[in-house]
């Protein structure tokens, strides 16, 4: 490598001779993971084993041997996949590109360019942790709808990870040589702590839909592990109470009481395995920012995000939670999957809305805070389009549950559950339009709306490529637009709903200054953020 050759390359790992007009070398994946797979192997059939000697009998040895065998092919297989890929997989990383090409019978090549890297993401797990591996995938604005992934190269040493973290960043070297590892430079200035790990915001991670699921999983393992080694929790929770006697109502109140604690203390061990040694930061050098976040305590990653590719921040509110300040915060890049479980934008765990505010303005650092501006009220009528739907939608479950009582198919008076659906749905109105708000805030435009969940968008008006209005017939005799922004990040789009329909020419104006010139007739005494009706579309 002529310039930048990833420092500290062994030479065990460089497999290809390079060729005259080809002077880079192509590097292997590190032979470790194959004993690693082997080890998690033998490891997982502990429990197993334990539990087999333990009974003791020759039904149970019958009876969990496929179990047992099925989990050693698994691993042995899984194993042997590692090995095919460690024999057949290349890297390396050029002036210009990060190259990989790995198959058997179908080859496969793949190169991201280096000015194109947007994110590089170093995982490890806890089995790679223990070997000294990691995990480094290269971001390059790849779309998960589309089937595309990122550069993936699994599983290489630990320094060699970072070194090609820091390598593909440009980010913290500062004119170290080549042949040697660079180092942090010491510059106080150079990391700008924004958030670090916080215990106490577990609570706001304890509550939420997923208690129920995650208590259901345990639930299912403890019972599956149980009846390996003989016990019968399902008849011993059976014969704690007399449940026939406490009645339906008190024993399923019972079951959500129980089942819903079980699953909020999982979230809460979840939350500090997760988030354990958690820190964002913003880390400056030569060549541009990186805004990064650390944490994990079995299973550690850390996400550098390129701040040139950064267009806003997004803070979400759950609705059950609201109450209590809590916030989801996340960041509105171009890069990034946005339907990743392991969810690359979120640059805070979920906490306190009075800590995510403040936060948001340091990231984005702008002055005033865009997330702290004052957002517009959206017309009456728009309450009124909400209430109609509501009103709606009760009536047609009333009607659809009165068809079904009167055919036998329900008890009668079923239909009275959805009259009582009216005034939910009636609240759910209200809760929609008071959550409706916009406005322009220098540099940037707020969008927020949300029913379940409350979001609030602060979008760069440079990141609004196109401007939508849209206009439903229902919209069209209440005198209501909808202001659609698209973009290359995030979500794609951020929408006002349910503008005044001359607020909405004024607001999408201002969101995209110059992009509707050419469509609109101009009043030039018109200032920024002026109400009023001066301009109108062409052909209205």
């Amino acid at each position: 490598m002529s310039s930048e050759t990833p420092p500290t390359v062994p030479d065990a790992l460089v497999t290809d001779a390079p060729a005259a007009d080809d002077p880079e070398p192509w590097l292997r994946l590190h032979s470790r993971m194959i004993w690693v797979d082997l080890a998690r192997t033998f490891l997982s059939l502990t429990p197993l084993a334990l539990a087999m000697w333990v009974s003791g009998t020759d039904s149970n040895f019958v009876d969990n041997l496929w179990l047992f065998v099925g989990i050693a092919v698994f691993g042995v297989i899984g194993a042997g996949a590692d090995f095919v890929r460690w024999v057949f997989t290349r890297y390396r990383i050029t002036d210009d590109y990060v190259e990989r090409r790995t198959g058997i019978l179908t080859r496969k090549y793949r190169s991201v360019r280096r000015d194109r890297i947007r994110t590089v993401d170093i995982d490890a797990k806890l089995r790679h942790r223990l070997s000294g591996l990691r995990v480094v995938s290269v971001g390059a604005g790849q779309q998960a709808s589309a089937g595309e992934a990122a550069l993936s190269l699994d599983a290489i040493i630990e320094e060699d990870a970072e070194n090609l973290r820091r390598l593909l960043l440009r980010d913290i070297v500062r004119g170290a040589p080549t042949d040697v590892a660079p180092e942090v430079d010491d510059n106080p200035d150079a990391e700008k702590v924004f958030a670090t790990f916080n215990p106490r915001w577990v609570v706001f991670n304890m509550f939420n839909i997923w208690a129920y699921l995650m208590a259901i999983g345990l639930l299912w393992g403890g019972s599956w592990m149980g009846s390996m080694f003989g016990l019968d929790i399902a008849g011993w929770v059976a014969g704690i109470a007399d449940w026939e006697a406490l009645g339906w109502t008190r024993s399923a109140a019972i079951a959500l009481v129980v089942v819903g604690t079980l699953g909020a203390i999982g979230l809460g061990i979840n939350y500090f395995t997760e988030y354990w040694g958690f820190e964002l930061a913003r880390v400056s050098g030569e060549k541009g920012t990186v805004l990064r976040t650390r944490n994990g305590m079995f299973r550690t990653r850390e996400v550098n995000r390129d701040d040139n590719r950064m267009r806003g921040i997004q803070i979400s509110e759950p609705l059950l939670w609201r109450w209590m300040g809590m916030a989801d915060t996340n960041v509105v890049t171009t890069g990034l999957e946005m339907w990743s479980m392991s969810q690359p934008t979120a640059i805070l765990p979920r906490g306190p809305k009075r800590v995510a505010i403040p936060v948001s303005a340091r990231v984005l650092a702008t002055d005033p805070n865009p997330m702290e501006a004052e957002l517009r009220p959206h017309p009456g009528a728009a309450l009124r389009r909400r209430l109609v739907w509501g009103t709606m939608i009760a009536g047609v479950i009333t009607a659809l549950l009165a068809w079904l009582s009167s055919n036998g198919a329900l008890p009668s008076g079923s239909f009275w559950y959805g009259m009582a659906s009216w005034p939910v749905a009636l609240l759910g109105g209200v809760i929609s339009y008071h959550a409706l708000g916009h406005a322009p805030a220098g540099d940037y435009v707020v969008v927020r709306s949300g029913t379940i969940s409350r979001a609030t968008t602060a979008l760069q008006r440079s990141a609004v490529s196109t401007i939508v209005l849209r206009q439903s017939l229902f919209q069209q005799r209440l005198g209501l637009k909808t202001v659609g922004l698209a973009t290359a990040a995030g979500w794609g789009g951020y929408y006002a709903i349910d503008l005044e329909s001359d607020d909405a020419l004024h607001f999408a104006d201002d969101a995209a200054p110059g992009l509707l010139h050419p469509f609109l007739v101009t009043d030039p005494d018109r200032k920024p953020g002026d109400t009023g009706n001066p301009r109108q579309p062409q052909g209205y």
